[in-house]
């Protein structure tokens, strides 16, 4: 194709999604085609990877395609083990969507579709992309370290060790969030286990068939993608085969069942488990997904919620509160910008990548792929209609009755009533919908009402139970790589104290550091399950702050390595989001703490029970009472603690910045001594 004719065509496709962007930003009716938003995405993926991508890479990074990175250098056959770029990006993707691209713009809704498209395609674009390839590229320079570590390294120990002990703080509490929500969409599906289970036996004989007995990705693919489907259409059937009862389990066998499972896939060679699952869990993600945008096309949606509510500046949504900013970046996290990225980004991902030039499709090809998964979320959000979207998911469901939730929710101009409600239930095979809060059977619903109108409507349950299935699944994949992730991050920390317990090489230091990390996340996860105002229920509430405050601590290190290689001209790339992400999160950090509304503040919130409590009341109430204030005493003080780690770890970052920028540091770049590919190994 003529060069002329390519620059047609880039024009022609940044022109169409700049119009659909602007379309859907101005638009004047109550609602719009979401093909709108469709074509918004897909034309903001193709620009930003074409062109973004590739001077991000070429330009700032300068990726060395003939630089051995640490698979090479490192091999051991457990965690550093060469492996094929898609089988890869099968394990980044897998690993990094978890609920976030799906749950984030769900809930996010409420405030009309505009704020979330908006954020979700420059987000991505402009910071997402950045922060995971700028962290994979350390780390894969760094011999597959850390954030944490490289941040000890590149800055100084003080900060190293506060970046250490806030991540490994941070994963806890993510891992657990990560936990509950499985457990809470598995002890209600049998399919949904049943097919997960039958993941584990596949992926170690595609693991097996392809490392030990070399059989072709190609055909280790087939195999996999065969038996998924078959899994999947297995899973549909154990009613009929009458065998639905052995996977029909309580959520504390299954919340176990989890952590042995995450111990598994920590300590077993990443090849064995791992990386197979996750590879084979990418093309039902993926492939899902892809499906639903055909459907949405093919159905031509309108969106029935308004571009904007009224929650956008009054703080009183029914299904969170706050104003727009600072929540919706906070509420938005996979799907834009998210801090579990950088674990990923330098835990196990660098460790697998054969060739350093593969950053560019892995790190921020997966994170714009992601982006696509957030806007299709979006989409089938905002194409309900708006008050059974709000009856589904308003925090007041767990109050009041059907009748009160209608009558609020219609006073806030949302349309609802019991019997259309009731009737949706009876549609997908609930009981009631009333109350199924946190986003997750919202996508359920939404996904069902587009693949019956595509299908037809006797498949609505079907679908909604599938998508159930999908849900977990996507969600259990970020559940296996975050634990091997986080042993890592331990045994960087536990090697301070005694070297041993830091060499990855050794079996016993894996395992105790697997079954510490385990049973960290474990303990708030099993307390979560058994009382649902314990454990990790009792943390939920930082979820959002503390994963991008995890991006904040990734932006830093970011900067920092740009400064270190001389690429200080470039620093807008990293500084940019950086000074945006950490004036949105300190901003919801700080209202969560202080605002005066028990609704809003943590503060507020355990003043409101101690007063209660002082008060007098039976006593199941005074139980409950002392639990909740104990639950925002705990969520200030752990709130507090983050916001106070990180701005140690900027100032300490900004100081470092200033001294090399000025010259009154000489600049020491931590990277591993150059090796070469072997030869065989050249790209071609």
């Amino acid at each position: 194709m003529s060069k002329p004719l390519q620059i047609l065509i880039w024009i022609a496709i940044s022109a169409l999604g700049a119009g659909a962007v602007a379309f859907s930003a101005f638009h004047k009716g109550e609602e719009i085609n979401a093909l709108w938003l469709i074509v918004a995405g897909v034309c903001s993926f193709a620009v930003a990877y074409r062109f973004y991508s590739k001077w991000l890479m070429t330009k700032v990074l300068v990726l060395d395609a003939h630089r051995a990175p640490p698979s090479v250098t490192h091999q051991d056959g457990k965690d550093f083990v060469p492996t094929n770029r898609w089988v890869v990006f099968g394990h980044h993707f897998a690993a990094i969507a978890g609920p976030g691209p799906l749950v984030g713009p769900v809930l996010a809704a409420q405030f009309g579709y505009l704020p979330g498209m908006l954020w979700i395609l420059i987000g991505a674009t402009l910071g997402g992309g950045v922060h995971d390839a700028i962290v994979m590229f350390a780390s894969i320079r760094r011999g597959g370290k850390s954030v944490g570590q490289m941040l000890k390294e590149e800055v100084n120990p003080v900060v190293g060790l506060v970046a250490m002990i806030s991540v490994l703080a941070i994963m806890t509490i993510l891992l657990a969030v990560l936990g509950l929500v499985v457990v809470k969409a598995l002890a209600e599906s049998p399919w949904g286990l049943f097919t997960i289970a039958m993941t584990i036996p596949l992926a170690f004989i595609m693991g097996f068939g392809h490392t030990i007995f070399k059989v072709s990705v190609r055909n280790i693919t087939i195999f996999g993608i065969v038996g998924l489907l078959v899994g999947v259409w297995a899973g549909s059937q154990i009613k009929q085969w009458g065998i639905e009862h052995y996977f029909d389990h309580s959520g504390e066998t299954i919340a176990w069942s989890i952590m042995i499972y995450g111990f598994f896939a920590s300590v077993l060679p990443v090849w064995m488990l791992l990386a197979p699952r996750d590879y084979l869990s990418t093309f039902m993600k993926i492939g899902t997904v892809a499906v639903l945008a055909v459907v949405v096309i093919w159905v031509n949606p309108v969106l029935h919620m308004p571009k904007l509510t009224d929650f956008v500046s009054t703080g009183t949504g029914l299904v969170f509160a706050g104003t727009v900013f600072p929540f919706v970046f906070i509420t938005i996290a996979c799907g834009a910008i998210s801090g579990f990225h950088a674990l990923i980004s330098s835990g196990t991902t660098p460790k697998l990548l054969d060739r350093e030039d593969a950053i560019r499709s892995v790190a921020y090809g997966a994170m714009i792929t992601e982006m696509l998964v957030a806007l299709m979320a979006l989409i089938t959000a905002c194409a309900l209609l708006p008050g059974e979207y709000f009856a589904i998911n308003a925090g007041i469901n767990k109050t009041m009755a059907p009748p009160q939730v209608v009558e609020v929710i219609s006073n806030a101009g949302f349309p609802v009533t019991v019997a259309g409600m009731d009737k949706l239930a009876a549609d997908i095979g609930e009981k009631t919908m009333f109350g199924r809060v946190r986003g997750a059977p919202t996508f359920a619903v939404s996904m069902a009402q587009m693949y019956a109108r595509a299908f037809g409507p006797a498949w609505m349950s079907f679908w909604y139970h599938f998508a159930i299935m999908f849900e977990a699944l996507f969600i259990l994949t970020t559940i296996d790589a975050g634990t091997r992730v986080g042993r890592f991050i331990l045994q960087d920390f536990l090697r301070g104290i005694w070297r041993p317990l830091g060499n990855t090489r050794s079996l016993p230091a894996n395992v105790f550091a697997s079954f510490l990390l385990v049973a960290a996340w474990g303990f708030f996860l099993y307390q979560g399950v058994v009382d649902p105002l314990g454990g990790i229920n009792t943390l939920w509430p930082l979820f959002g702050i503390a994963n991008q405050l995890l991006a904040v601590i990734a932006f830093c290190l970011g900067t920092t390595i740009l400064i270190k290689m001389g690429k200080a001209r470039y620093m807008a790339v990293t500084v940019i989001p950086l000074v945006f992400l950490m004036s949105a999160t300190f901003a919801a950090g700080w209202i969560k703490i202080t605002d005066p509304d028990p609704k809003m503040g943590f503060m507020a919130a355990a003043n409101s029970f101690s007063a209660k409590i002082a008060a007098g009341g039976t006593p199941a109430e005074m139980a409950n009472w002392s639990a909740q204030k104990f639950n925002f005493t705990v969520d200030t003080v752990v709130t507090a603690f983050f916001l106070l780690a990180v701005a140690v770890i900027f100032i300490g970052c900004l100081i470092e910045w200033i001294k090399l920028l000025n010259g009154s540091k000489a600049v020491v770049l931590r990277e591993e001594p150059y090796v070469a590919l072997p030869e065989g190994s050249e790209p071609v």
